[in-house]
């Protein structure tokens, strides 16, 4: 029985990266052997065991034979003869198939270390066509380490675009589909992964609604990239810059997605494009299961991003709108994340990525004097129940028409 540390540990320890897991490979022993020494096995479909000790996972070596679509439709087969080699060889790229011993000595039985060093994204094997999740891994991957110059070997783009071509793609899971973007998301040039999909045919599988907005013209006045799906990189790319978390990277993602459906005799112009992408948000996260609020906050952004770029100091009516439909008061922190998903819109123009954007510190200011309101001196009227909210909200909209135009109470 000999292990060996493989994987991503193996790979970012030697690129210089912080090493978040430690995944081995256990050569030359049985399930039974793990569990008599105490090792805990996780999963059904695969044998992998963890650390009595330490909790580090132990995968037996193991080879896997297509026997179905999709990324599960594989046969394991894990015994004491399978070698390391092999096991290397079912991985995906070269530079995630270098192992390392017990000494620390390195084994790259695929040219791994050469990859690394010439920044270079490489199938293992031809049988890197049988997953297709090995598309959407492989540009996760390069968007994290575009920084570090890694660029994908046009040999496995084309295996890439061979998997979509395939209809295989359409397999997957919405779970392992999301999985993946959200990690890509997270990422220093969020659009790299978006571009990639693009370039290999994948787009259109899993997130048509983005693919359809390349293409789709809008004002040079307002958007100098003209072309909606490059605005639409841009935000990506300065949600990540302004550190965004990922609910709001994620409305970003998906706050134009009505400007595909704007009739062409009005182009440049998309008038109501919020509303009507609406309906796509919704398809979107149902495809993809997003979490509720995810889905809560992306429509919010979709819905009246409009208004708020369109917003003026002194007009109370939008400012009270706003602070209503995002249920402001009592979340305070939908409204930052709505505001700053807004600015990140208004940014994300070519040449314009350091805009400023006041409407969104008027809109703060606003809620804050709201919040503030000493609303005893409503409810000592003595207004019936069937008055008090239109009450209410007359008070908060007379306060807020009583500021300055500069937002200031």
């Amino acid at each position: 029985m000999r292990s060996y540390l493989v994987g991503g540990a193996v790979r970012d320890r030697l690129l210089g990266l912080p090493v978040s897991e430690r995944d081995h490979v256990v050569v030359g022993s049985s399930a039974a052997e793990l569990h008599a020494l105490g090792y805990r096995q996780v999963g059904k479909d695969f044998p992998v065991f963890l650390h009595p000790d330490t909790g580090e996972e132990y995968a037996l070596a193991r080879q896997e034979r297509k026997r179905g679509p999709g990324h599960t439709g594989f046969d394991c087969v894990a015994t004491p003869q399978i070698s390391l080699e092999e096991d290397l060889a079912r991985r995906d790229l070269s530079i995630n198939a270098i192992a390392e011993d017990e000494s620390g000595r390195l084994i790259d039985p695929y040219g791994g270390m050469a990859d690394l060093q010439a920044r270079l994204l490489r199938h293992v094997s031809p049988a890197f066509v049988e997953d297709p999740l090995r598309v959407l891994r492989v540009a996760r991957f390069a968007t994290r380490l575009a920084p570090l110059g890694f660029d994908i070997a046009p040999a496995t783009l084309e295996l890439m675009r061979q998997i979509c071509a395939s209809g295989e793609l359409a397999s997957l899971s919405p779970e392992r589909v999301w999985q993946e973007t959200c990690k890509a998301l997270q990422q220093e040039r969020p659009s790299l992964y978006f571009r990639i999909l693009r370039e290999v045919g994948a787009l259109p599988v899993w997130f048509p609604e983005i693919a359809d907005l390349f293409g789709v013209e809008q004002s040079a006045a307002w958007h100098p990239e003209i072309d909606t799906g490059e605005h639409l990189m841009l935000c990506l790319d300065v949600a990540a810059t302004m550190r965004a978390s990922l609910p709001v990277r994620i409305a970003v993602l998906l706050h134009d997605l009505g400007k595909a459906m704007t009739p062409r005799a009005l182009l440049p112009s998309h008038p109501g494009h919020g509303e009507r992408g609406l309906p796509l948000v919704r398809a979107f996260a149902q495809r993809l299961r997003l979490p509720r609020e995810t889905t809560e906050l992306a429509l919010l952004v979709c819905a009246e991003h409009l208004h708020l770029h369109r917003l003026q100091a002194d007009d109370a009516a939008t400012l009270l709108h706003l602070i209503e439909v995002s249920d402001g008061l009592r979340r305070p922190q939908r409204l930052r994340d709505f505001v700053l998903a807004c600015h990140i819109d208004v940014r994300g123009r070519l040449g314009l990525q350091d805009q400023a954007y006041p409407q969104g510190d008027w809109l703060m200011a606003a809620r804050d004097v709201v919040q503030e309101l000493p609303l005893h001196e409503v409810l000592s009227q003595g207004l019936r129940s069937t008055d008090l909210a239109s009450a209410i909200r007359a008070y908060r909209l007379a306060r807020l028409a009583a500021r300055h135009p500069d937002g200031a109470s």
